[in-house]
């Protein structure tokens, strides 16, 4: 019997591993096709005077006095002859009007101010399908394109949020080059800076994953048991310690942990100044978003010992992939605001064709051009992804002290 179950396990091990050539294979073939080996993903939506107008605060009539002025970023001319302006242009329209309006240039360049700390945002749950990345992709790109500095850190193993910033976390990563890097515990260990990658998308930068964070978890358990210490301290210090270095090149942190309670996770929350948990506002779904939430509680208990605390500036729950006409989701969405009130975010993230259709071309809604998808349904989805954006920016502000 033994002898079969060992053949068993040596068969699906190699069938396996013949799988994922193949599979690899093909999704390089697949990836080439789309991008050529050098190409590299960029920013191809415009942006129009209306969107300028809802974006920086400013007149149509201002941004169309200094085209004729011939100041700041001029814009190209669509078929309709309607002014468009690159992302990169929409950027530099801030900094130029910000010069020209200094009594509007908090509103326009929305850096962290003097005495502000540095918002470390981690999007968590237990259950893989909560939306964990996309809110997490699209919250960066809402910040990015409101005028701040953001650094994107992608500790799941899966690496879909790399994947969406166009880097395919098996063809384009070398050893060494995702977060692990600076969090190691041997003399290999790089500085969290070097690890940074700017990306196609103005003001947000990445920290890769791939499969390589998972060596993170199998180190840990060794280094807990020996008796060296390092300037980086334990396991739930190291990502703060390591994002306190670039502290002050950055107004948001976004952290996507891994759909598991690892030493990566713990980290994260460890290292978070406020928590997203995305829960989609089905029975199995709650369910299990329960028992992650009994998990962090009795670890919590147990690296307390350790000086570890889960402290956050706020604490929410975000209801994704809602369908306002399905009943039982409508009955566990009120579940969840009966039970935990405030702490559930108002808005709520809507099931789309349209996020659908953009996780299809690896984008976000933000980045999607008109045609790609249905206008009304990336209009809907547009709304629902502000609405849920508005509102989290709207905790940060207030942790900050701003009125606005």
């Amino acid at each position: 019997m033994q002898q079969v179950a060992s053949k068993s396990v040596t068969d699906t091990a190699l069938k396996i591993g013949v799988y994922t050539s193949k599979l690899s294979a093909e999704l390089r073939d697949m990836r080439e096709a789309v991008y050529p080996p050098e190409a590299r993903k960029t920013f191809t939506r415009t942006f129009s005077t209306v969107d300028l107008v809802r974006l920086l605060g400013v007149p149509e009539s201002t941004l169309r006095q200094l085209t004729i002025e011939g100041k700041g970023p001029l814009p190209d001319r669509a078929e309709n002859n309607r002014r468009t302006y690159t992302v990169e242009q929409v950027r530099e329209l801030r900094a130029f009007l910000a010069t020209l309006r200094p009594d509007h240039a908090g509103q326009l360049l929305p850096y962290r101010r003097r005495g502000e700390k540095l918002q470390i945002l981690a999007t968590a749950n237990f259950k893989g399908g909560s939306s964990k990345t996309t809110s997490s992709i699209h919250l960066a790109h809402f910040l990015g394109l409101q005028g701040y500095r953001v650094l994107c850190v992608d500790l799941d193993p899966q690496a879909s949020m790399t994947a969406l910033f166009g880097i395919q976390p098996e063809f384009d990563l070398g050893d060494n080059e995702t977060a692990y890097a600076a969090i190691r515990y041997d003399n290999e260990r790089r500085s969290f800076q070097d690890v940074i990658r700017p990306t196609y998308f103005p003001g947000v930068d990445l920290v890769p994953g791939n499969l390589e964070l998972m060596d993170f978890e199998f180190d840990t358990p060794n280094y807990l048991t020996s008796k060296t210490r390092d300037e980086l301290g334990l396991f739930f210090e190291r990502i703060n310690t390591a994002i306190a270095t670039v502290d002050d090149r950055y107004d948001f942190v976004i952290l996507d942990t891994p759909p598991s309670l690892g030493y990566s996770t713990l980290a994260a929350l460890y290292a978070a100044t406020s928590l997203i948990i995305t829960v989609h506002p089905a029975m199995l779904d709650v369910a299990s978003c329960n028992q992650f939430l009994i998990m962090i509680s009795d670890l919590s208990e147990v690296l307390a010992q350790f000086g570890a605390k889960f402290e956050h500036d706020f604490f929410r729950f975000l209801l994704t992939r809602v369908n306002p006409n399905d009943g039982p989701q409508k009955y566990m969405g009120g579940v969840m605001r009966r039970l935990f009130g405030d702490d559930v975010l108002v808005a709520e993230a809507l099931e789309s064709t349209a996020i659908a259709g953009a996780a299809v071309a690896k984008k976000s809604l933000y980045e999607l051009e008109p045609g790609e998808v249905g206008r009304e349904a990336l209009k809907r989805a547009l709304e629902s992804a502000d609405r849920v954006n508005f509102e989290v920016l709207a905790l940060a502000h207030k942790v900050w002290g701003r009125s606005t």
